[in-house]
């Protein structure tokens, strides 16, 4: 059975592009069209698809609106389209916020071949989006419980915590990011998200959160109380200097299609960090980072994964599991609680370099 997608964009072009794309897969179909908001009501109603592909700027009613709305009274998947703008940026952002599951972008120069070349990652993302959980969103949501600062002198700042993510990951990293104490050891995180992306969701969560949060340029001391994201253009890598932890990004080829990948960030911190390393990985379409976190459990690492029913996609949890990679296996809620457990009773002391 095919995967009914209805697309909903003001450019004509831009419709026909996706529609082709779409209707070249054997799995899947457009089963309509719309320029705009308001007509997609009336087609959703009447054709019911499983994923619906929705432009972030739109004319009549704004797309943040209307994903509100859609959200809130008739949850479904929905995979944004957006511009590679600051502003097209920090209106994903929000999106992701508001329950799309997540995005494509547009291509900077010819539209009709650039969106061409797109063919396999817009396609991966619509059918990861037909898979997904989706939920229900309500108008406020009451604040989550912050954990309790660790203040415990078994907490050595050779401690690091490595985290990996894709499909659903921007919110998941959100709610675990927001858990963590402002004397936190120190954060390094690979979420799969095109350049420019990664400036806006660094920004966004370190407006959220008692720890500093920075996209990371490379060559940085790593910090307690300090998350580094890796830029949308290049892998990060953990690294040691001396007694000190450093960040290292490059622009490598991709790995896993992937760059930033969460192989290549887990396997260096197994290298740089061994037994001082936790290792998580959340929500995510395919396999990345699962060879990584097994090297990092070799090397003495705790690992822990996000448990299917809280994931958007249970991709990338499900291999790193199937593979033998993790120690525990927890719902996103409980995470953070865990991760500081594990390090505030295995804190040991610092290491001597």
């Amino acid at each position: 059975m095919k995967t009914k997608v209805l697309i909903v964009d003001d450019s004509a072009l831009i419709r026909s592009v996706m529609s082709e794309i779409v209707n070249s897969q054997a799995d899947m179909e457009v089963v309509a069209t719309a320029p705009d908001p308001l007509v997609a009501r009336e087609l959703i109603k009447k054709h019911n698809p499983d994923v619906l592909t929705l432009d972030v700027e739109m004319p009549k009613m704004d797309g943040l609106d209307f994903l509100e709305k859609l959200m809130r009274l008739r949850p479904m998947p929905v995979l944004m389209v957006s511009s590679l703008t600051e502003r097209g940026s920090e209106i994903t952002m929000r999106a992701l916020e508001l329950g799309a599951v997540d995005f494509v972008t547009k291509p900077k120069i010819s539209i009709g071949s650039g969106m061409r070349e797109y063919t396999d990652l817009i396609t991966d993302k619509i059918r990861a989006a037909a898979r997904a959980r989706v939920k229900r969103t309500v108008a406020s949501a009451a604040p989550t419980t912050s954990l309790p600062s660790m203040r415990s002198p078994l907490i050595s700042s050779e401690k690091l915590i490595i985290i990996g993510a894709s499909t659903g990951g921007t919110e998941a990293i959100r709610e675990f990011l927001m858990q963590m104490p402002s004397d936190c050891p120190g954060i390094l995180i690979a979420q799969h998200m095109p350049e420019g992306f990664t400036t806006s969701f660094a920004r966004r969560l370190d407006s959220l959160c008692k720890i500093s949060v920075v996209e990371s340029a490379g060559n940085e001391r790593v910090l307690p109380g300090h998350a580094y994201i890796a830029p949308g253009h290049s892998h990060l890598l953990l690294a040691r200097s001396g007694a000190n932890y450093m960040t290292r990004i490059e622009q490598t080829d991709p790995v896993n299609r992937h760059r930033p990948s969460v192989d290549v960030l887990f396997r260096s911190a197994a290298v740089a960090a061994g037994k001082n390393a936790v290792g998580v990985i959340l929500t995510g379409m395919g396999k990345d980072g699962a060879a990584g976190m097994l090297e990092m459990k070799n090397a003495g690492a705790q690992n822990f994964a996000q448990d299917e029913a809280s994931c958007v996609v249970f991709g990338m949890p499900r291999e790193a599991i199937a593979i033998g990679a993790t120690h525990e296996v927890a719902p996103l809620t409980a995470l953070p609680g865990l991760v500081l457990g594990h390090l505030a009773a295995h804190g040991g002391r610092a290491l001597r370099v």
